[in-house]
């Protein structure tokens, strides 16, 4: 036997409206380019207003083993990273805010021997062990850590170790709920940030989120970051709506630079 649902017709009409606003975007979108930006956007514009003595450029995770082909992480980032033009593009916004005088703050990444002994882990947290991706030998020691997977990008360590930068504790999974990089901004009186690094639906995102509810602003460098490409999805073109939705702002490293050239 079939049956015949009947909607009331205020919710038929909402619907509808749903579908037509929602809708038009979605054949917006350019079809040649996965991640272009609708053409007709249906949400408004930002908002943001520049002001660098409130602003931190926030680097996540600029490690080997995510952005390097050498890195333990390259089968599963490498892609994206490539796509992205992320370690160029890093490098150009790290010498632009340098130059700038405003402050960077960078977000690690580190596993010790004992975050090898969880009792028990989430699919990414589990590759990411067994991988090894970010280990060192221990909290204490530095031995080993030099141009391991753990270590930075070479080509950001001029702009990292000139003793100005920020280098907040390790955060453990995805956000920065379990470092310091939130205590570090505030007393430098920041409440604006430009976010980078990786992994985009990881903990740029998880970062973002948390940024967002303790009241900062948050713009996100769209082709300063890049994500993971499994058969399970693909991590950047999944974030890059939710960062449309929820950021402050989405831009380009192009955008950034000039925009702080001309401040």
């Amino acid at each position: 036997m079939a049956f015949k649902i009947t909607l009331p017709k205020t919710l038929v009409t909402a619907v509808a409206l749903m579908g037509a606003t929602l809708g038009a975007p979605l054949v917006g979108f350019a079809t040649e380019n996965p991640y272009a930006d609708p053409v007709k956007p249906a949400l408004p514009a930002s908002t943001f207003q520049w002001d660098l003595s409130r602003t931190a450029l926030v680097v996540i995770d600029p490690q080997i083993d995510f952005m390097s082909p050498q890195g333990a992480g390259w089968p599963i980032f490498g892609e994206s990273v490539t796509e992205q033009n992320l370690v160029p593009n890093l490098q150009r916004l790290l010498a632009a805010f340098k130059k700038s005088g405003t402050t960077v703050a960078i977000s690690p990444h580190y596993y010790y021997p004992h975050d090898h002994k969880w009792g028990y882990e989430a699919p990414a947290e589990t590759v990411q062990h067994k991988l090894g991706l970010f280990d060192r030998k221990g909290a204490l020691t530095l031995d080993g850590f030099r141009n391991s997977g753990a270590d930075f990008m070479p080509e950001f360590k001029p702009y990292i170790e000139d003793g100005k930068t920020i280098i907040a504790s390790p955060h453990k999974l995805y956000g920065p709920q379990s470092n310091d990089v939130m205590l570090q901004l505030n007393k430098q009186r920041v409440d604006k940030i430009i976010l980078v690094g990786m992994a985009s639906n990881l903990c740029v995102q998880s970062h973002l989120r948390e940024f967002l509810e303790r009241g900062f602003e948050v713009v996100v460098v769209r082709d300063a970051i890049a994500g993971p490409k499994l058969p399970d999805g693909d991590g950047y073109g999944s974030a890059l709506v939710d960062f449309r939705y929820i950021a402050n702002d989405l831009v380009t490293t192009d955008e950034v630079v000039a925009k702080l050239e001309g401040l």
